[in-house]
């Protein structure tokens, strides 16, 4: 729960970031065959390209991905280790009756938690999402509960999981928009973890099976993410890839690794959510530029601080600041500070006190970031108050 709420704000930010960007003369994204798509640049965090974001939809095994970002979040806090072994329940070796895809463990057998995250990450188990779900829940249905906690916490107000797995139930809903918000977390919060989805195959009790993410195989910058099929969802793959460009490295010099996060829902098979998405990631990295204005912890200004231990504070974009516009228009990008004034201590890193505001030359918005505290300004003795505080009412 601690973890929950210190993500909290971060997570709201990242929704926001998710919900678009307007340019004035944006690229136009090529036709897509998906009921809804998103492309979202995670470097800039910026969505490029949108259709029907927000509709519910059925998100079949991309589901386990908060599944398994409940988990992650078990073994991070200590809770589940990777050596640790876990019995199989009958309830986790009925899912072969349910129709999906397996990892084909049985309750003869206890697999390591790491073996399991292997089953269900690579290649999708049914089984090993419940067997996970049991050893971090108690049960599924009180592991359910935690996902819809978790997805609370990410501010998704339009999903409710009903299950584990991702197999067709009444309610159990998502969309490409809150979809995105889960795997951008993934690949944030848990890099250690969201290594094992650029895995190609995995073998277990004697049967090998790909992974469903055919870009893995044909796109040597593609490093994951989830596939997904029912009936009612058609196919469904989440995919990101990470390519290397000029001017992104520190200080805007030399190159630097660019990613882009796409999300393609009912699509007609599996070669076309593979078609779709390589096409979708092609156009975000060849449509647009990506540039760095401002690297991470250094000050775009230093205003004074009132009734402070500094005389000054620094202020900047948590992380830097990079933006993405359409190819050719990032030389004349201008930057606007809005903040409050005065600024008065006791300020906290990381506490938001404006507005970046990043235009075009001919004054089109480009996007909105936090100006943010970079270092902690505490509070000045009675002294310097009382001083601030006379000339506070002078000025």
């Amino acid at each position: 729960m601690k973890r929950l709420l210190s993500l909290a704000r971060y997570c709201v930010a990242l929704s926001v970031a998710l919900a678009g960007h307007a340019f004035a003369q944006a690229p136009q994204p090529p036709e897509v065959a998906a009921r809804s798509y998103l492309v979202y640049d995670m470097t800039s965090n910026q969505t490029l390209a949108e259709r029907d974001a927000d509709a519910p939809a059925d998100p079949a095994s991309l589901t386990k991905l908060m599944s398994l970002y409940v988990v992650f979040t078990a073994i991070h806090d200590h809770k589940l280790a990777l050596d640790q072994k876990i019995p199989v329940s009958k309830r986790a070796w009925d899912e072969r009756k349910a129709g999906g895809s397996l990892m084909f463990i049985d309750t003869t057998m206890t697999p390591t938690v790491d073996e399991l995250l292997h089953g269900e990450i690579v290649q999708s188990g049914n089984d090993a999402a419940v067997a996970l779900a049991e050893a971090v829940g108690g049960t599924v249905d009180q592991f359910v509960v935690m996902m819809n906690r978790q997805a609370q916490a990410f501010g998704l107000k339009n999903t409710t999981f009903k299950n584990v797995t991702g197999l067709t139930e009444a309610g159990h809903k998502s969309t490409a928009r809150d979809l995105a918000v889960i795997a951008t977390h993934i690949i944030r919060d848990y890099p250690e973890f969201f290594a094992y989805y650029s895995i190609k195959e995995y073998k277990y009790n004697n049967i090998n099976q790909p992974n469903r993410n055919l870009l893995l195989r044909r796109d040597p910058t593609v490093d994951g993410l989830k596939t997904g099929y029912t009936e009612a969802a058609g196919y469904c793959l989440i995919a990101t890839a990470q390519r290397e460009f000029p001017n992104l490295g520190a200080d805007g010099k030399g190159p630097g690794k660019r990613r882009i996060l796409t999300v393609v829902l009912h699509t007609t098979s599996a070669q076309a959510r593979a078609n779709e998405s390589q096409m979708l990631l092609n156009w975000g990295f060849q449509a647009f530029d990506t540039m760095r204005l401002f690297s991470d912890g250094k000050p775009i200004v230093t205003p004074p601080v009132w009734k402070g231990k500094s005389p000054e504070v620094k202020l900047g974009a948590a992380g830097g600041l990079f933006v993405s516009v359409p190819k050719g228009e990032g030389g004349d990008l201008k930057t606007k500070i809005e903040r409050t004034d005065p600024l008065v201590a006791p300020l906290v890193k990381g506490q938001r006190v404006g507005t970046i505001k990043v235009t075009t030359a001919s004054g089109a918005p480009v996007v909105d970031v936090p100006l943010v505290v970079l270092e902690t300004v505490e509070q000045a003795g009675i002294f310097g108050r009382a001083w601030d505080a006379l000339r506070l009412w002078i000025k």
